[in-house]
């Protein structure tokens, strides 16, 4: 079966096929002149190479149509919920929701949802973990924001932020472009963290059970609560392993 893999992760995979590639023939060729022990060498090589070319999968999803609705922006652990005082992106009060990617995800992130493209900033920063709860403010980020299309009460923050692996953060949007809900708008490689960030605190529900995995384009993260269902702000994590 053929796995799609994302464009921007060329050069990468190139590099891979090329370096364990290489490995993996010089250690089948010691195999065949009678040196039986290079048989794991070449095995791991090959093993290697294809979790490093697999990191940047690109699987197709079919985001929900439930309006009123935000999906993940991203694979990964759901570890934090934390009610805002004022954002600036926003305007006011909002509520920051935290996704940690590990190597093992797909890195490529998502629309929450359907809207126009109206900031692309890029921050340069730091390189830390992408759970340690500081490498939000300190880390190299780019931070979308979308005007959404149906009333979501203010408009909605994507942040793409790298880890201690991640060392690139890529978007492949414009400032103008039109996007749909689980679209894909770029990709971070390796490690990293990817953040929603949506309009006040009891406008939404957060429906996604804290420490569930999730999947991006396709997990319901929050839902638009009638005016008369208030939310609890209170911050929420969850611990990483």
């Amino acid at each position: 079966m053929r796995v799609p893999l994302h464009p921007a992760g060329g050069r990468e995979i190139a590099l891979i096929l090329l370096l364990f590639g290489g490995l993996a023939a010089i250690a089948f060729g010691f195999v065949l002149a009678g040196f039986a022990w290079f048989w794991p060498i070449g095995g791991l090589a090959i093993l290697l190479g294809g979790g490093g070319v697999l990191f940047f999968r690109d699987p197709e999803r079919t985001p929900p149509t439930e309006p009123g609705i935000f999906v993940a922006p991203a694979d990964g652990k759901l570890v934090e919920a934390t009610a805002l005082d004022h954002h600036p992106d926003i305007g006011g009060p909002a509520t920051r929701i935290g996704i940690f990617l590990s190597v093992f995800n797909v890195h490529v992130n998502r629309s929450p949802c359907a809207g126009v493209v109206r900031t692309i900033r890029y921050e340069p920063g730091q390189f830390l973990d992408a759970r340690d709860p500081q490498s939000s403010s300190k880390n190299e980020a780019n931070t979308l924001v979308i005007e959404p299309d149906e009333p979501m009460g203010g408009p909605v923050v994507v942040r793409q932020i790298a880890g201690l692996i991640a060392r690139r953060v890529i978007c492949t949007l414009k400032v103008g472009d039109r996007i749909e809900i689980g679209q894909r708008i770029g990709l971070i490689k390796f490690g990293s963290r990817t953040e929603l960030i949506v309009p006040g605190h009891d406008q939404f529900k957060i429906v996604a059970p804290m420490g569930k995995q999730v999947r991006g384009a396709s997990t319901i993260l929050a839902r638009r609560q009638p005016l008369t269902e208030p939310v609890d702000t209170v911050r929420q994590t969850a611990e990483v392993s």
